[in-house]
């Protein structure tokens, strides 16, 4: 883990969502060709040709709601996905879907999640 991703965790208040994090971009690096990382002040960015996933704290519940430690997992698809793990989903431009999922556990961190991940990676890559 280098010095930029351990410093965006202590800036969101949140170290102890680093092995989250490890274990969510350890699965990304496997199953997704070509990604490139950028950390960033308010999130964690995920690319191919485009941005197709992010980790970042935005709010999508009352505090709380949440969990003690968590990340919040946002992909972009080009349909809206019913599901009890979508926390926000909204349409920020027609047929592309912005869905924010909060990821409790590294138990969470499993093949439906990493399906979005991954159908947000070809979306993306396909633009």
């Amino acid at each position: 883990m280098d010095f930029d991703t351990l410093h965006f965790f202590e800036l969101q208040k949140h170290p102890d969502a680093v092995p989250l994090y490890e274990a969510l971009e350890a699965r990304i690096r496997t199953e997704v060709p070509d990604v490139r990382i950028k950390v960033q002040k308010s999130q964690i960015t995920f690319y191919n040709s485009h941005l197709f996933a992010c980790v970042s704290y935005v709010r999508v519940r009352k505090k709380a709601q949440l969990p003690p430690c968590y990340i919040v997992v946002t992909v972009g698809l080009a349909r809206k996905v019913d599901s009890p793990r979508i926390a926000v989903a909204t349409e920020p431009y027609p047929g592309r879907w912005t869905h924010h999922i909060v990821v409790a556990g590294p138990e969470e961190i499993d093949d439906e999640l990493m399906g979005w991940v991954k159908e947000a990676a070809a979306f993306a890559a396909a633009k």
